[in-house]
């Protein structure tokens, strides 16, 4: 949703090569490596964490029939998420009419 997919491709290679396998692997009805719930963002949203050169993080929602929402891509450039991340994908998801 919205800038996602162009966020994601900014990713370096190998953490976008990683982020791709594990967005397969949600796509497929498989558990990713390395997530966390995001409930302070919507019923259902999670975050998906990829390590590779960096910490980079993708935050999607993967319980709708359609298919898997990516709500928010981004590089984690602190111990916390700041809550900029975290209101833009909460504008998303609310976007979506959950």
């Amino acid at each position: 949703m919205g800038s996602s997919r162009a966020d994601l491709r900014e990713f370096p290679d190998a953490a976008r090569r990683d982020a791709g396998i594990e967005l397969y692997q949600i796509q497929h009805g498989l558990e990713p490596g390395d997530w966390k719930p995001m409930t302070g963002v919507g019923a259902g949203v999670r975050e998906l964490r990829i390590r590779a050169g960096g910490a980079y993080r993708i935050i999607y929602l993967a319980t709708r029939p359609e298919g898997v929402y990516v709500l928010h891509c981004f590089h984690k450039k602190s111990q916390k998420t700041a809550q900029s991340d975290i209101e833009l994908a909460k504008k998303r998801y609310q976007q979506m009419g959950e």
